[in-house]
């Protein structure tokens, strides 16, 4: 009721200011609403290759729809740096954004693009006393990546997606980010045995510390799984909302996922609560998902408050 009443001066007021007030009545407003609302703080975290300079428009999205917002762009393993191995960089991001949670008494929202949403979710399974609210998966590839896409070009010129195990199942492989999550569906054995990172996220391997992992997942209050058919780097694109190629590679969704039915890291617990949000956007690409006001009003505003 807060928000109403105040929402309901604010027209009042924009209504009868002119000149100097009326310029300055809309801001008083919005400082007026910060504080009733109280906003979380937004954390992002970027993906291969990126900074946190690109995620500029996403900032002010955020600014202009939650006024008085704390938005903080985690400035870590930016660009080639990006490489490092996963684990590497949870630990880097997790002591740069600890101190934002231990600040936030009513917690925080994450907002993970790419990759980053797979080192956040190695981040909420690996830390016992996280306060994080809404994690929204931004084009990331949560079953993992198998694709021929420009990227996989650069890094491994002599390589197409058919031959890759032969290097990202290796030790020297699995010091490479894309190595941690690459699946390749036609060598399943080797990618659950290879695997340092994805394949114990997802409990394909065993895991000692899969009932904690599950039990830190668990404290979210609502997965957000934003992705889209024209992405063109996220391969399948499904792979944003839990779905993966079998070795026919054809697509299995989300439900159908072994690591969903047997309830492996939460999944189907957060689905059961009502707290898993599908948001599919036709037309991005996945470099646009970002800076993509559309994505923004359509699959993020809400779980920010």
């Amino acid at each position: 009721m807060k928000g109403y009443h105040v929402a309901s001066q604010t027209r009042r007021w924009r209504g009868s200011g002119s000149g100097a007030s009326g310029l300055l009545c809309p801001l008083l407003c919005a400082c007026l609403l910060a504080a009733v609302v109280g906003y979380k703080p937004v954390i992002i975290v970027h993906g291969l290759f990126d900074s946190s300079g690109d995620f500029i428009n996403l900032q002010r999205f955020i600014n202009e729809s939650h006024p008085g917002t704390n938005v903080t762009i985690i400035d870590l393993f930016d660009r080639s740096a990006s490489l490092q191995p996963m684990w590497k960089q949870v630990e880097g991001f997790k002591a740069a954004i600890y101190p934002i949670i231990q600040n936030a008494e009513e917690g925080v929202h994450f907002i993970c693009y790419s990759q980053g949403g797979l080192v956040c979710r190695g981040i909420l399974s690996t830390l016992s006393n996280h306060n994080v609210h809404s994690f929204i998966s931004l084009s990331s590839p949560q079953a993992g990546q198998y694709g021929d896409t420009d990227y996989l070009k650069y890094l491994f010129p002599q390589f197409v997606k058919s031959n890759l195990y032969h290097i990202c199942y290796t030790a020297i492989g699995q010091r490479i980010s894309i190595c941690n999550y690459w699946n390749d569906p036609h060598h399943r054995d080797l990618y659950v045995n290879s695997s340092d990172y994805l394949a114990l996220l997802n409990g394909e391997r065993p895991n000692p510390n899969a009932t904690e992992w599950k039990t830190n997942f668990l404290k979210i209050k609502k997965l957000v799984l934003v992705g889209g058919p024209d992405d063109g780097v996220i391969t399948p694109w499904q792979s944003s909302q839990f779905g993966f190629f079998d070795d026919n590679e054809t697509v299995v969704e989300m439900q159908h996922q072994d690591f969903y039915l047997r309830d492996v890291f939460g999944l189907k617990t957060l689905a059961a609560r009502g707290d898993v949000i599908i948001c599919s956007i036709p037309g991005v690409e996945h470099i646009r998902w970002h800076s993509n006001e559309t994505v923004f009003h359509t699959c993020m505003e809400k779980w920010l408050d």
